[in-house]
């Protein structure tokens, strides 16, 4: 049972019949302190827990490393060495220590000699999906990726399957690819949030089963968190069919996101067909409406992408010349890429 009193809360504990605490203001701040510290507490005690266990990991990786290199044990000796040892611990400290986990903590020591090269704010888990990637720019982007946008190892994962580095380092020169993988992907102009392709595979759809605009739309709204993963760091989400009235008529914006980091608006139109030069005019004429009617006096310009099933790279080029808006076209797909042929075309700009 519960009565205010003033600005105090009395309330009658179960099983105290005569008994009342008084829960002032300067008692809730109590709770409300405790409950901060508790939680801030136990986070940093998981975090020193994963320190530990990383860099732990690192140096068994280092004695296998170090016992190899002594007895210059072959490649092929080196295998059996390593399901020896596995055998040998789990009989001692039980499970945790396969041959798989005792590779990886090798392979750990090999791509990371130097243990201040490793990040704290990356738990063991992060860094067996690291591993898995064998190129080492491509790894790096990841890495430096990770620490800045905050990912866990399921969005990781998510951003390794659906070739990230590539799509980000297939706009780029050989200079830019290599600062991607050393810096990852930062956001400083409109061009540094376009990828193309964008990767829906999320959504669970086929070219057969997606049949109208508005079914994509529903869909990447029922699974927006994924689909702010893939546009990228920095974007909020305003609406859909977004109104806005020119003489009288009305236009609906497909999607429409704040970017924090651009503080711009973005303008999204999804096309399931091959784009047009009317839908590059009918974008231009959105954004050109929300930097006079929707802009505050600190906004930067806004930026439309159109997100197309199909796109004729040369109409698009002629479509877009002399338009000094942030307008960028881009393809959509309902599938994962293939990694191979995206990662062969980055090799041909880097040998350039």
């Amino acid at each position: 049972m519960r009565k205010v009193v003033g600005k105090q809360y009395a309330v009658k504990q179960k099983g105290i019949e005569n008994q009342t605490i008084v829960k002032d203001l300067a008692y809730q701040t109590l709770i409300d302190l405790v409950e901060a510290e508790y939680l801030n507490s136990r986070q940093k005690a998981h975090k020193a827990i994963d320190t530990a266990m990383l860099l732990g990991y690192w140096r068994i990786g280092q004695y296998m490393v170090e016992y190899e290199q002594k007895g210059n044990i072959k490649a092929e000796y080196g295998k059996k060495v390593l399901l020896e040892v596995s055998k040998d611990l789990r009989l001692r400290v039980g499970k945790g220590v396969s041959r798989t986990n005792i590779a990886n903590m090798r392979l750990l020591y090999l791509k990371y000699p130097i243990v201040q090269t490793l990040s704290g704010q990356l738990s063991w888990s992060h860094y067996v999906s690291l591993l898995s990637i064998h190129d080492d720019l491509e790894r790096s982007f990841y890495e430096k990726q990770c620490i800045l946008e905050g990912w866990g190892v399921r969005e990781l994962e998510r951003q390794i399957d659906s070739a990230l580095f590539q799509r980000f380092a297939l706009s780029k020169n050989k200079e830019e690819v290599l600062q991607l993988a050393q810096e990852g992907q930062k956001y400083e102009t409109p061009k540094d949030i376009f990828k193309d392709p964008y990767i829906f595979e999320f959504l669970g759809l086929s070219e057969e089963t997606l049949k109208k605009e508005s079914q994509l739309e529903e869909k990447l709204i029922e699974n927006l968190q994924t689909f702010l993963l893939e546009l990228g760091k920095g974007f909020a989400y305003i609406g859909k069919q977004y109104r806005i009235t020119i003489d009288g008529v009305h236009y609906f914006v497909d999607l429409v996101f704040y970017h924090r980091i651009l503080k711009c608006f973005v303008l999204i139109d999804l096309k399931l067909q091959k784009v047009s030069h009317g839908d590059i005019g009918q974008m231009n004429m959105y954004v050109n409406y929300f930097h006079t009617e929707e802009n505050m006096p600190d906004d930067n310009p806004p930026i439309g992408i159109i997100l197309s099933a199909r796109k004729n790279d040369v109409m698009v080029e002629y479509a877009l010349g002399g338009i000094t808006n942030n307008l960028f076209v881009s393809r959509y797909q309902l599938y994962l890429p293939d990694k191979q042929q995206l990662q062969e075309k980055v090799e041909e700009i880097l040998e350039k």
